[in-house]
């Protein structure tokens, strides 16, 4: 299956999606699995998954039932708050859906830079993988040194880096964060998904060759078992269609041979989530006890 590892759903509302500014006006509608769907046969993809876009428990829910009717739909990344004292409670009772298969926090938008290493939230972390859930990692490059210590901490908990970080693509900027992606990527707890970087581009004027080093390094940091593709659509659409988006980091793929591309277009994806209907075989929530994961070792066993 080649799955999208990184794409939205909202009812537009001004309150919830504040971050929306005036210059991201055609994110300022709905987008359902009704606009998606047409776009994904189009450009040959199998299934999706939905990640978070408003800090609110029924973010989670609201997902899982479109996941419900959209079967192409094969996991969600919900939200809940970390920091919350009866979190296992509410882990308990989410994880009754299939399809919730990881939770993620809008780091980037957190005055804090330390949020990610606050006690609250590292004690949130450490319930996750009792529930079988990836953390999905939202942050900017200044955020990686962080991330790495969580990581480090946390060597049997699986976290997937959203966006590559965002790097400073749009003025073609490559260090510090570079270094501190592969000290990132050391930790084999760790996966990485190409997503959101013609966003990070200039919206009206990137090239395809503008994200090649970018994509460069993310290949040597990770390699391809440890990478994902993801559109991030509809913020993509800020500067990019779908079709287009999806186009420049498949190219790219391709070109390393049938089997990096297997695993980058939708093997690592179907293995890290665990997504059902992606998998080869099994049913359920397979344990995750059998891939262990630790940083500054080889890449987890498949």
């Amino acid at each position: 299956m080649r799955i999208d590892a990184h794409q939205h759903f909202w009812h537009y509302d001004p309150v919830d999606h504040a971050w929306m500014s005036e210059a991201m006006g055609v994110l300022r509608q709905d987008y359902l699995p009704r606009d998606l769907a047409p776009q994904l046969r189009a450009a040959g993809i199998d299934g999706t998954v939905a990640v978070q876009a408003r800090q609110r428990l029924d973010e989670t829910a609201f997902l899982l039932d479109l996941a419900d009717s959209a079967p192409w739909i094969k996991g969600v990344v919900g939200w809940v708050d970390l920091r919350d004292p009866d979190l296992g409670e509410t882990l308990e009772a989410l994880t009754g859906h299939p399809k919730l298969v990881g939770v993620r926090h809008v780091v980037h938008d957190e005055p804090d830079d330390d949020f990610l290493l606050r006690s609250d939230v590292r004690r949130g972390i450490g319930w996750l993988r009792a529930y079988g859930l990836t953390y999905d990692l939202l942050l900017f490059p200044r955020h990686l040194s962080r991330a790495v210590r969580l990581a480090e901490e946390y060597p049997d908990q699986p976290f997937v880096l959203d966006h590559i970080a965002k790097p400073l693509i749009r003025d073609g900027v490559i260090e510090p964060w570079a270094s501190d992606l592969r000290r990132l990527a050391a930790c084999a707890n760790v996966t990485c998904k190409l997503s959101g970087m013609v966003t990070e581009a200039r919206w009206d004027a990137w090239r395809p060759e503008q994200l090649w080093p970018y994509l460069d390094v993310a290949l040597e940091a990770f390699g391809p078992d440890r990478l994902m593709i993801g559109s991030d659509w509809p913020v993509c659409t800020l500067a990019a269609d779908y079709a287009r988006t999806m186009e420049v980091v498949v190219t790219y793929v391709e070109r390393l041979g049938r089997e990096a591309a297997e695993a980058m277009l939708g093997g690592t994806a179907a293995r890290v989530y665990v997504l059902q209907g992606a998998l080869n075989a099994g049913t359920g929530r397979p344990s995750r006890e059998e891939s262990p994961r630790s940083c500054g070792h080889s890449d987890p066993e498949p």
